[in-house]
């Protein structure tokens, strides 16, 4: 169904401006086509990018890594592997241009220059100057041509607590240079007063999240005062100066969070009556006509105006992606229609709400720019109260319209070095070159009435995943009530801390003559539950009641089974924080990391049961004459040993595997995390697992463990653990016992020594965040963790310094904190191992960063080594724990030699915007899960089902296609359907 945005009484004004306007915009202007082989190259680049969809993507990724390049001839394989894809139809000037045969070459030093300064000069068309000097230059002239400018600091992603005060530093001396240059500037009534008011001669803009680098909504209170503070200076200073401070919307994680933070602020006594600071909307948002309204409202209680900026937004593929890969509604319209009606709709709200608002709106299309001065002119808005803003290179001939038919416009220029700039030149490259784009239907010469019609809204679908699983969503912290219930979860559980937890044998509760306390590794004098831990003759108990119960289960309809697996999922979506809040106390894991655990878990039961069904068809071999079915039964009993470090989703992982296969099933989990499984197991049961079927033992490893193990009834194992006990289960395993009428299986998983590999042209932003992420995320406990980092000489040094300030920055702290990204270790043995290994550490490598800690817990400071060897101990033992080794290495050759030089194969990264490293990386990096400039942790169920080889572990990859067949036994079943000769041929008459 399509409708049409209702028609106003402004339509027909908005027509007469936008006709206008767009004539002049038009004037002796010659398009492309016709004079491509004598324009300069940086046009070239755009008109081909416009043309060849192909060549857009592969060429906007060049320039992406173009900054990292430091040589011609890097340049020179860079643009052949990037525009030599065999995906890329090439206009004949760029194939000739790139026809060389050794990068080295006078042509292919030739094509470095060419390119290298054609995007160059394509940078400087959107970015206003390098450094200070220039953008004054910039301002000046833009004065001179009667348009006022906010100014933005363009930079590299703010990821150390350094880098933040460094922002605020270089707002504070830029301001300072600008108003100095100010006192030279002569008044030009067009921008610097209105209706009798000076206007602030010089303008900035800021990002809110550059303030901090720990900066989450999880954390809003913290991530409040921690900004506050620095805004509270920024504005102090620009209030001494007499200059405007605008702050600018990022990513819509952070949009509730900036509004609520400067809200706050800005009620202040001290700030409550300043008039020259705004704030900004983005109408890509489906929630931002109500965020406008809410702002509104606001500003009335406030009683003084604030600037309000009007931007369609500037992050449309970033959301949409996060969107359906999180399983999260997309935030933003799908249709770029429906973004330019809301729009309309917003610039509407803010006119005529001129009282309380002084409204800046900011676009590129001719038609929204005449909306709002139809608007404008109909409700008589002061002009002190309405000004039109493009970005700098982009709306030129707009703008200058718009200047001379008497309007305030002013000009956002990004200002700082190309490189940390790229990517804000290519947000403005997509922006020109997509096929909705306003300004390139202009260039293209689409008719007028077009051009100007007004947007037809369709009704529209989210976008989705291309996968036939789609898993749980992960809790959305940003949102405020979902904060709320989070924090209640938490009072909800502390009081129930302290209880008896026992083992489940033959659908009854049982005493146990031994009890274990669970402690909080965040602060171990707190006992999170009692748990009986079974004896030897109880686990025989619970052998033979499996024994007992399997004939009925094992003939249970596979669909029934995979119900009872999607009930205890739904179960668990449903006690979800309460879940997270028992994972974070019992072993210590941060509140989103917990969060995503939950999500791991409900999946396993979904994918499970949706596998199991289509395991259950079988397959049909038949021929005339006769019928062949393969089909699967199951194997009998499976004890399943689970692990800490994932308490709720490994060891649900691994037992409805088990259970949905038919089999009956013993978890046996760590000591450290048994009231976790306690919990699983209240949710299995309600579920409807049968008595005998399910069964929860909780018992001493080296006793009951290796008890049933060992059993002779025993068929399966399924084991996460250390490389130590899963070697010795595989090898108990193997022996036949006395009565023994069948092969045990065993599923282990051992861990790993998993590294990331940085090369030269690696994005430093990314792999920075990721190797921190992927390092110290739970403090190193996750069996996915990087504990080896392995850098390219010429950029390891600036890697190094960037690790170690970003590292600094963490926040060490309990668990349950929302600001803390690195909590505890899981025990005193665990933490006395990892001291061991950081004193080996330091009589074999540097120490480049070893942080303090907290005592009241079993807590140590992440540890960074440089200039690590290689064969070290550090670089071959699995440490488990918040130590990390960066080694150096020569070329990407040795870096994948040192990659694969140890015994495990689990999982791996690489950073790198080079196409040959990224191929070769697919083939020779010996992993089970290779990551590629991504961080290296988070395997999601039913995407990138997780495993290794080598010493890693035995069995198929848990979350995959192939994992419930190791719990089954394949049967394959002929019969011969011919009766004297006779038998119905499918086709035949």
């Amino acid at each position: 169904m399509v409708l049409q945005v209702q028609t106003s009484a402004y339509e027909a004004k908005t027509q007469e401006i936008a006709k206008q306007l767009l004539a002049a915009t038009q004037e002796n202007r010659s398009f492309f086509s016709s004079l491509r082989d004598q324009m300069r190259w940086d046009d070239k680049l755009l008109a081909w990018a416009m043309s060849n969809p192909g060549l857009r993507v592969q060429l906007f990724r060049f320039i992406d890594t173009l900054p990292a390049l430091h040589s011609k001839s890097e340049i020179a394989s860079h643009l052949q592997e990037y525009l030599g894809d065999e995906s890329v139809e090439l206009p004949s000037a760029l194939k000739g241009m790139l026809n060389f045969a050794n990068p080295d070459s006078m042509p292919g030093q030739v094509a470095a220059t060419t390119v290298g300064t054609a995007v160059e000069t394509l940078a400087h068309k959107y970015i206003s100057g390098e450094n200070i000097k220039q953008v004054i230059k910039t301002v000046e002239r833009l004065r001179k041509e009667k348009m006022a400018f906010t100014i933005d600091l363009l930079g590299e992603a703010v990821i150390t607590e350094a880098e933040a005060q460094s922002y605020l530093e270089r707002y504070l001396e830029l301001m300072q240079q600008l108003v100095e240059a100010s006192k030279n500037w002569a008044v030009i009534p067009a921008i610097d007063e209105a209706d009798g008011e000076p206007i602030p001669k010089v303008q900035v803009s800021v990002k809110l999240t550059a303030f901090y680098s720990q900066f989450d909504p999880l954390d809003a209170k913290g991530s409040e005062e921690r900004v506050s503070d620095r805004i509270r200076i920024l504005l102090r200073r620009a209030k001494e100066l007499g200059a405007a401070v605008h702050f600018d919307m990022e990513q819509y994680a952070y949009k509730d969070i900036t509004l609520s933070i400067l809200k706050k602020l800005l009620l202040e006594e001290e700030f409550r009556q300043r008039t020259d600071i705004g704030m900004t909307i983005q109408a890509y948002l489906r929630d931002s006509e109500q965020d406008t309204e809410d702002l509104i409202s606001w500003l009335k209680e406030r009683g003084y105006p604030l600037t309000i900026r009007l931007v369609k937004g500037a992050y449309w593929d970033q959301e949409t992606i996060k969107a359906a890969q999180k399983h999260w509604p997309q935030p933003v319209y799908n249709d770029k229609a429906a973004s330019d009606a809301n729009f309309e709709t917003i610039t509407q709200l803010l006119l005529e709400n001129h009282q309380y608002v002084y409204s800046a709106i900011g676009s590129h299309n001719v038609r929204s720019h005449s909306r709002a001065i139809a608007i404008a002119e109909s409700l008589n808005v002061p002009r002190r109260r309405f000004e039109l803003q493009v970005l700098y290179g982009m709306g030129d001939k707009v703008a200058k319209a718009l200047v001379d038919k008497g309007y305030r416009v002013r000009v956002y220029c990004p200002y700082g070095e190309l490189l940390p700039g790229m990517a804000y030149l290519i947000r403005r490259l997509l922006e020109n070159t997509a096929n909705s784009s306003f300004l390139r239907q202009n260039l293209e010469n689409r008719p007028i009435e077009e051009l100007l019609a007004a947007p037809i809204v369709k009704e529209e679908n989210s976008l989705t995943p291309n996968s036939h699983f789609l898993g749980a969503a992960d809790t959305d912290y940003a949102e405020e009530e979902v904060r709320t219930k989070a924090a209640q979860a938490f009072q909800n559980v502390r009081q129930q801390l302290g209880k008896t937890y026992l083992p489940l044998i033959n659908g009854e509760y049982v005493n146990t003559p031994e009890f274990v306390d669970s402690l909080n590794p965040s602060n171990f004098s707190e006992v999170i539950g009692k748990v009986g831990l079974i004896s030897v003759e109880q686990a025989e108990q619970a052998m033979q009641a499996a024994k007992a119960a399997f004939p009925g289960w094992k003939k249970t309809p596979a669909k029934q089974r995979a119900d009872i697996l999607r009930k205890a999922g739904d179960l668990m979506e449903l006690r979800r924080a309460e879940l997270s809040v028992w994972i974070v106390l019992e072993v210590g894991k941060p509140v989103k990391e917990a969060d995503g655990e939950v999500s791991e878990a409900i999946d396993f039961c979904r994918y499970y049961a949706d596998e199991i069904e289509r395991l259950d068809e079988g397959v049909n071999y038949d021929i005339p004459g006769e019928t062949n079915r393969y089909i699967y039964q199951p194997r009998g009993i499976a004890v399943v040993i689970s692990p800490w470090n994932f308490p709720l989703a490994i060891a649900c992982g691994m037992t409805v595997a088990a259970l949905v296969s038919g089999n009956c099933t013993l978890l046996k989990p760590a000591e450290t995390s048994s009231v976790i499984t306690a919990k699983l197991t209240e949710i299995l049961i309600d579920a409807g697992f049968p008595k005998g079927v399910f069964q929860y033992v909780p018992g001493k490893g080296s006793q009951v463990g290796a008890y049933l193990v060992n059993h002779p009834d025993t068929h399966v194992i399924a084991f996460t653990g250390s490389q130590e006990v899963g070697c010795r289960i595989y090898a108990e395993a193997a022996i036949l016992k006395p009565g023994q009428k069948h092969m045990k299986r065993v599923i282990a998983e051992m861990g790993g020594k998993n590294a990331i590999i940085v090369d030269e042209s690696a994005d430093l932003d990314q792999a920075v965040v990721g190797v921190v992420q992927s390092a110290f995320g739970y403090s190193g406990q996750k069996c996915s963790a990087a504990s080896r980092v392995i850098v390219l000489e010429p950029i390891y040094d600036a890697f190094v310094q960037r690790l170690v300030e970003a590292t600094k920055s963490l926040n060490i702290g309990e668990a349950e904190l929302p600001s803390t990204q690195v909590g505890p270790v899981i025990d005193a043995n665990a933490r006395n191992r990892i001291r061991e290994y950081i004193e080996k550490g330091k009589a074999e490598a540097e120490v480049a960063l070893e942080l303090p800690s907290p005592e009241q817990g079993y807590f140590i400071g992440p540890v960074i080594f440089s200039e690590v060897s290689p064969n070290a101990v550090i670089s071959q033992q699995e440490i488990f724990g918040p130590v990390l080794a960066v080694i150096r290495v020569k070329d990407f050759q040795e870096a994948l030699a040192v990659a694969n030089g140890t015994n495990y194969a689990l999982t791996g990264g690489l950073y790198s915007r080079t196409p040959s490293h990224i191929q070769q990386a697919q083939t020779e990096f010996e992993v089970g899960n290779l990551y590629i400039n991504r961080n290296i942790t988070g395997a999601i169920v039913g995407r990138q089902p997780f495993g290794g080889f080598k010493l890693s572990g035995v069995g198929s990859k848990a979350g995959g296609p192939d994992y419930l067949l190791q719990f089954l036994e394949p049967r394959a079943v002929t019969e011969n359907i011919q009766r004297q000769g006779f038998a119905p041929i499918e086709g035949a008459d």
